[in-house]
């Protein structure tokens, strides 16, 4: 039986979660922030019609908001993270096995599927079902690679006579696609590795597709190979239905004013790290160092600029946000300096290992355990909906905390803000 996969993903996410509890924004052009509203991170189908560009400064186009009623928004995560999670549900209700790609991305394993059901069919389905559940507009791409399915999902979101499904089953539509796509746009080549293949007169996706395999594991990678043999419809890429741990945790932000007391860098660093304990503690697993860093701004000449990090290997391995608090405190103290305005802090935890290898200390092993089990407390508190608790360190009112003036509700994650009709 030859593999078959699926890759569904969602039309302007961020956007689309933003105008989903609010109709009168229904193709109205919206873009989305990234942090301290900088710059322009998701964009609808309308501003992108407008020719705003990704990562351009919100600063360069208030003309254009003002002139377009331009709806604009912080990002919002938490909304964004909760919609993912409920798309995600349907698709592994659909599909026997499902590897979540990115937040609005997800390969889905439909070996079998022809005997009881068309992949025409299937596809219709998962848009039909994701629509009503959730609001979320998603196209489908359905091929026997998962570099072919990527091709057709794009291909479904390019061409609306597609319906929003495309079938790359048959080895004619393959060609017929591969034809039409340039270079640039086959999964994993990006701008400046097609500049080098079109200098070989690789200019679409069929011209890799029917290149020598030799030559391009000589000239370029295997990976490259790979994904020739893709094209080609050889399936090389299998579905990863656990995702791997990281293998280091980052927690990084820039200030939405400039911070200069030790006070307000040091709840900066013990929000960073109680974070970056949480996700740790998602992955099951602990860290044996730890490392803190921040510095000024970088661009402005009247400014004296500094910069610095330290780092600590811990005596034993843990996910505990209070013992990683305290000795990141101890590190922001050893590197900060008086007189300097900073911009930005950091913290990474490495060294990660699962949490059942860790090695217990023998005269501690209660005291570890009741603060394994306040750990879990915390967490299951502040995954629910009710409310949120946090280590005193992390202070209250936060004034260095990034800028998020555009910030929706949280329609879907607070009580509170629930949409009332």
């Amino acid at each position: 039986m030859s593999e078959l996969f699926a890759l569904v993903d969602c039309n302007n996410f961020y956007a689309s979660c933003e105008s989903l509890f609010q109709p009168k924004l229904r193709n109205r052009p919206i873009v989305v922030l990234s942090n301290n509203d900088g710059c322009v991170v998701a964009r609808s189908k309308e501003a992108k019609q407008l020719g705003i560009k990704m990562g351009v400064p919100v600063h360069q186009i208030k003309d254009m908001i003002r002139l377009h009623r331009i709806a604009v928004f912080s990002s919002n995560y938490a909304l964004y993270g909760d919609m993912s999670q409920r798309v995600m549900s349907i698709l592994e209700q659909m599909a026997p096995q499902v590897e979540v790609y990115s937040i609005d991305e997800a390969f889905l394993s439909l070996t079998g599927i022809e005997s009881y059901q068309s992949l025409n069919d299937f596809g219709v389905a998962v848009r039909e079902r994701v629509q009503q559940w959730t609001g979320i507009t998603v196209c489908v791409g359905i091929a026997p690679t998962k570099t072919l399915a990527k091709l057709a999902n794009h291909a479904a979101k390019a061409y609306p006579a597609t319906g929003g499904v495309v079938n790359l089953s048959q080895c004619d539509r393959q060609q017929r696609l591969l034809r039409i796509t340039p270079i640039e746009e086959v999964w994993g080549v990006g701008r400046r590795l097609s500049v080098r293949l079109r200098e070989l007169g690789i200019e679409s996706a069929l011209d890799l597709a029917e290149y020598d395999l030799k030559s391009l594991r000589k000239r370029f990678s295997v990976v490259l190979e790979r994904t020739a043999r893709e094209l080609r419809g050889e399936s090389c890429l299998a579905l990863e239905d656990v995702t791997e741990p990281k293998q280091q945790i980052v927690c990084s932000r820039s200030f939405s004013k400039r911070v200069e007391s030790l006070d307000e860098l040091r709840e900066s660093v013990a929000s960073y790290t109680a974070r970056a304990a949480e996700k740790l503690r998602a992955q099951q697993q602990v860290c044996k160092m730890l490392s803190v860093s921040l510095r000024t701004g970088l661009f402005n000449p009247t400014e004296p600029i500094y910069s610095n990090s330290a780092v600590t290997p811990l005596a034993t391995p843990t996910n505990d946000s209070s013992q990683l608090i305290a000795e990141a405190t101890r590190l922001l103290r050893a590197i900060w300096r008086p007189g300097y305005r900073y911009a930005k802090a950091g913290v990474m935890l490495s060294e990660l290992s699962p949490q059942e290898q860790g090695q217990a200390d023998l005269f501690s092993a209660p005291e570890e355990a009741r603060r394994k089990q306040l750990m879990q407390t915390i967490d299951q508190i502040n995954g629910g909906k009710h409310g949120k608790v946090f280590i005193g360190a992390q202070g209250i009112r936060q004034e260095w905390s990034m800028k998020r003036r555009y910030l929706s509700p949280g329609y879907t994650t607070r009580w509170t803000e629930i949409p009332q009709v």
